[in-house]
């Protein structure tokens, strides 16, 4: 009997409701991707999947003391972080939805959790424009250290350790504590960003290439020349218990500030500058519809977007919605296991509301012989396997800013030409 091959679309069953059963769903149907063995899956004992679990999340979450207690550590009560980012991620809560929630908020908190809300927006903008080479084509190269570490993270700090900890159970951490390990990998001790920021996709719930990626290219010094420099203080600034409790304490190896130092200066992509085709870009600015070509007989589902939001899903109640794992995909990128069991939780809750399809394999493999209705997504991965398929409708991406044809080598560039886009009748 041949063996199934990885592109080999499968029919799977709806995933069960409850982190149990995803957990179990993920391990049998999926758990030869995973980077760990099927029987070590176990789900994130502190984030469920869903859209009910977001709305459930973003209604307990109070926006005010975030200015000031978003940077926190630790205690955990302490913490000011929304903790909504991997909702954020799939889309299960849009940028426009949260730029509007907090507009009750005091000012500062208010305007500090826009500011963040831009900062994602301008990832996805970043990605949209620059696609594949993003992480290759930097302002500045992997900064030099004289010293090199043995092991970058060393697991015996215990600032180190606690945050990796948190980040390979969870699959969260606060943005204080990323640029901490960001930081020590690739500015202290010298390791490839790349191998670290591929770590951290690894595990993240939230992870994406566009924003993860992003975030260690700033911490290493793209587009400023100025490297996020990490040491002792912060820690005792804002988690000092980790000091307090280090086999370390006493003999710190991160006691003083790391050397300034950067990578040799190299050329932007040129792209950066000036978007010759902002259109392709961004996407459609209304709903196309393919000539002659029907209507959809499906809504096609992708991970940008998996929220009751999305807005093919919206125009289309009454069609089945279809999700394809990408078997070779997965089997290439190794994600944890917790990351899939956040998927299908997702899918599961999908589920008590609409008809869903799962399926593994070759997407255009899987779909073949579907007429789709689709959500554009503003990743390269998107746009290559819809035009391997027959998306008849093409609803437009949801932008908190639509990009622009501007200069977007930093944030603050781009910013200045970013426009919000009013809020659209729901």
């Amino acid at each position: 009997m041949q063996a199934m091959r990885s592109s080999d679309p499968l029919v799977l069953p709806t995933p069960p409701s409850g982190q149990a059963g995803a957990t179990a769903w993920v391990a049998q149907h999926l758990g030869d991707l995973t980077r760990e063995d099927p029987a070590a899956i176990a789900a994130s004992p502190r984030f469920r999947g869903g859209q009910t679990a977001a709305d459930e999340a973003l209604a307990r979450w109070d926006a005010t003391g975030y200015a000031k207690r978003r940077n926190n550590v630790l205690p955990v009560g302490r913490r000011g972080a929304s903790g909504l980012s991997p909702y954020v991620r799939y889309s299960l809560l849009g940028l426009r939805r949260l730029h509007d929630h907090v507009a009750g908020a005091p000012a500062a908190d208010r305007g500090k959790f826009r500011d963040e809300l831009l900062w994602q927006e301008y990832a996805r903008h970043v990605y949209a424009r620059v696609g594949a080479a993003n992480g290759r084509d930097l302002r500045y190269s992997q900064p030099r250290a004289q010293d090199p570490w043995p092991e970058p993270w060393l697991r015996d700090m215990n600032c180190i350790d606690a945050t990796l900890t948190e980040l390979e159970t969870d699959g969260w951490m606060v943005n204080q504590t990323r640029m901490w390990l960001a930081s020590q990998w690739a500015v202290r001790a010298g390791a490839d960003w790349r191998a670290g920021e591929e770590h951290f996709f690894t595990h993240l719930l939230d992870g994406s290439r566009a924003a993860n990626r992003l975030g260690w290219q700033w911490t290493v010094g793209t587009g400023t020349g100025r490297p996020y420099g990490f040491s002792r203080w912060q820690v005792q600034k804002r988690a000092p218990e980790l000091c307090a409790a280090c086999a370390l304490r006493d003999a710190c190896p991160i006691e003083e500030w790391p050397p300034e130092r950067v990578g040799d200066a190299i050329e932007d992509p040129a792209v950066t500058g000036r978007d010759p085709d902002p259109v392709a870009t961004a996407g459609p600015a209304t709903v196309q519809r393919a000539s002659g070509a029907g209507d959809p007989d499906a809504v096609w589902l992708t991970a940008e977007s998996l929220g009751d939001d999305d807005p093919a899903l919206r125009a289309h109640p009454a069609l089945p919605a279809v999700f394809v794992f990408d078997a070779a995909l997965l089997a290439r990128w190794r994600l944890s296991g917790k990351r899939l069991v956040f998927l299908a939780e997702t899918l599961a809750d999908l589920a008590e509301r609409r008809p869903v399809e799962v399926l593994r394999g070759d997407p255009a493999t899987a779909l073949a012989g579907r007429r789709l209705a689709a959500t554009f997504a503003p990743v390269p991965g998107w746009r290559a396997r819809a035009a391997r398929l027959d998306v008849v409708t093409t609803h437009p991406w949801p932008w908190l800013a639509r990009p622009h044809d501007g200069p977007m080598g930093s944030f603050t560039a781009w910013r200045k030409r970013a426009k919000v886009v009013e809020s659209a009748a729901r």
